[in-house]
């Protein structure tokens, strides 16, 4: 009989935390009524240092209205438990402790049977060495992950929760964004979108917010005309574009619109930057996973000065959708992609299976409890896909796919 379940969300935002949460709620409470649930907060630091809530009475009523609302009621933080020297520093362990003892150690001291962690790849690994480490010193503890990033790189996941939510939401951050290329006679918008290492989010959000240009009416005699408003150019890390041809591409779009718009991912040409600061002598921040901090080498301005004075733009914008797009409520296709996900989270838990769920790409993108160790980060959007080389193609830009990466 399942005791107590535990619930945590960790890494970045993404617009199905709160919502996720609440749904786990109502059916544990719909079919496991008798289990206590309690939610540590931020994610693996409230683990580290034994805080959690407890989910009341109120809670259970009233989960419902977490579905309206963005971020995760829980908390959330960028903790990686194998990274001990950055741990200790933060005064989550102490000097000599191993933070995966400490962490499941405080699961056996909270009596969980079954742990939902609401995360991405590196979220869902940790949860499973924390599951391994306490088998192998008695104690069973059931791990069942729900997948969520807006960059939608999970392998082998088909769509991870709270994507479908970030495209709606980027593209329409781009609608007002772009709006502003009248601000200027020679106006050089640059809308930097998140995805370290995948473009599936700026190039699926480019897709929306063309179909909201196609659903436009346009009156060209007073100067309202779709080529002013229209993307001009897509990078994403899958590509290699010639940034001297794109210069010259770029330089006639500015000397007949006056505006030039981008969509960059903010992991596009992040190599190149490296290099520079490399060569240069300057230290590369990073952040607890070792991941490069995008924030601090800004990617976006990296683009923007590249391009500024070749195509003589007199003012440039760089503006950037992540936190806009990560901190929305859940869209109906993200709910309903939720619902489906946690119901089938829940009867796996109770059954003691461990494993992420979602739609497995290798398996005929069959719904199931994944293992652990299939579960990968950085899967690369596959810019060979039909529908984005015809965007290409539509607004003028070669396709240069990275042999790097393909």
């Amino acid at each position: 009989m399942v005791r107590r379940v535990a619930l945590l969300t960790a890494g970045g935002f993404a617009p199905c935390l709160s919502s996720a949460v609440g749904g786990l709620i109502e059916r544990y409470t719909e079919v496991a009524p008798e289990a206590e649930i309690i939610a540590y907060q931020y994610g693996y630091h409230g683990l580290l240092t034994g805080h959690h809530v407890v989910v009341d009475g109120e809670a259970r009523r009233n989960a419902a209205v977490l579905h309206r609302f963005g971020g995760s009621p829980i908390g959330n933080s960028r903790v990686k438990l194998t990274n001990v020297k950055n741990l200790v520093s933060r005064g989550l362990v102490r000097e000599g402790e191993n933070p995966l003892e400490v962490a499941a150690e405080q699961l056996r001291r909270d009596g969980v049977d079954i742990l939902h962690t609401i995360g991405g790849d590196d979220t869902n690994i940790t949860a499973a060495d924390l599951a391994e480490f306490l088998e192998n010193n008695g104690y069973h503890l059931t791990v069942v992950g729900l997948p969520k990033t807006i960059d939608n790189d999970i392998v082998p996941i088909r769509q991870s929760l709270g994507a479908a939510t970030a495209v709606e939401e980027t593209a329409l951050f781009a609608q007002n964004v772009i709006a502003e290329h009248g601000s200027s006679p020679r106006m050089l918008i640059v809308h930097e979108v998140m995805g370290r290492n995948c473009g599936w989010l700026t190039a699926a959000a480019s897709r929306k917010y063309r179909e909201w240009l196609d659903e436009q009416a346009w009156v060209p005699s007073i100067g309202l005309t779709r080529e002013r408003w229209e993307i001009h150019a897509i990078y994403v890390p899958e590509m290699a574009p010639n940034l001297d041809a794109e210069a010259r591409r770029l330089r006639t779009v500015m000397d007949e619109l006056g505006a030039v718009n981008i969509f960059l991912s903010e992991g596009a040409g992040v190599p190149e930057i490296i290099a520079e600061m490399e060569a240069a002598g300057e230290a590369v921040p990073r952040d607890p996973f070792g991941h490069v901090r995008l924030d601090a080498i800004n990617p976006g301005r990296w683009f923007a000065s590249q391009f500024a004075e070749h195509i003589g733009a007199d003012k440039v914008m760089v503006q950037k959708s992540g936190y806009f797009a990560r901190s929305s409520r859940a869209n109906e296709e993200d709910l309903a992609l939720i619902r489906i996900m946690i119901d089938f989270a829940v009867e796996a838990a109770l059954r003691g299976e461990s494993g992420v769920i979602g739609h497995d790409e290798e398996n005929g993108d069959e719904l199931s409890v994944i293992a652990f160790p299939r579960i990968k980060g950085g899967k690369a959007f596959d810019v060979f896909e039909p529908w984005f080389r015809q965007t290409l193609d539509e607004i003028g830009q070669p396709f240069t796919a990275d042999p790097r990466i393909h």
